[in-house]
């Protein structure tokens, strides 16, 4: 007999494979990176040690989406940074740097950021990655979702109302 989690990551995937596909192609350059990432999802959701304590598993899953596509990001940057030293007419051109003082602070409030979002369920932090990494509708996400437009929007405003609560909070601190 199966246990738990095989049934659960079988459900999960047979429920949502599809919407992760299309989730990832439409942010990605290639239908091959598509299917490469929902791959990439599909074994980290295994290697999961307590399926049974995810509380609304397809939150999760757009949760785990989207940090593959931020590593993907970062990797894609990464090979397109690639500088053709043969190539003289790209010289680059001299900019005053910003200043330190500014750079750590901007680190700081970023840090910040990233721990009050963390504070955050599941459901509304994929909500606020959607709509602001993505930039996608209320209809678009409640649909990626399975919810409402308005529970979108009801959970965008929650998160908007957290964040600015704490980041205040802790810039006074």
């Amino acid at each position: 007999m199966p246990s738990f989690k095989s049934r659960f990551i079988e459900r999960l995937f047979t429920e949502y494979g599809g919407a992760m596909q299309a989730f990832f192609r439409r942010r990605v350059r290639t239908k091959l990176d598509a299917a490469d990432l929902t791959q990439e999802l599909y074994l980290r959701i295994l290697r999961v040690r307590e399926a049974e304590v995810i509380l609304n598993p397809e939150a999760y899953l757009f949760t785990v989406a989207s940090h593959l596509l931020k590593e993907h990001a970062v990797l894609e940057r990464r090979r397109g940074y690639s500088v053709d030293l043969a190539d003289t007419g790209s010289e680059p051109e001299l900019v005053d740097p910003p200043r330190f003082e500014q750079e750590l602070d901007q680190a700081a409030r970023v840090r910040r950021l990233q721990q009050v979002l963390s504070q955050l369920s599941p459901r509304c932090q994929a909500v606020v990655w959607m709509a602001y990494q993505h930039e996608m509708s209320y209809q678009e996400i409640g649909t990626e979702l399975g919810i409402s437009a308005n529970t979108v929007k009801k959970n965008l405003v929650h998160a908007l109302a957290h964040c600015r609560q704490r980041m205040v909070r802790g810039h006074q601190s």
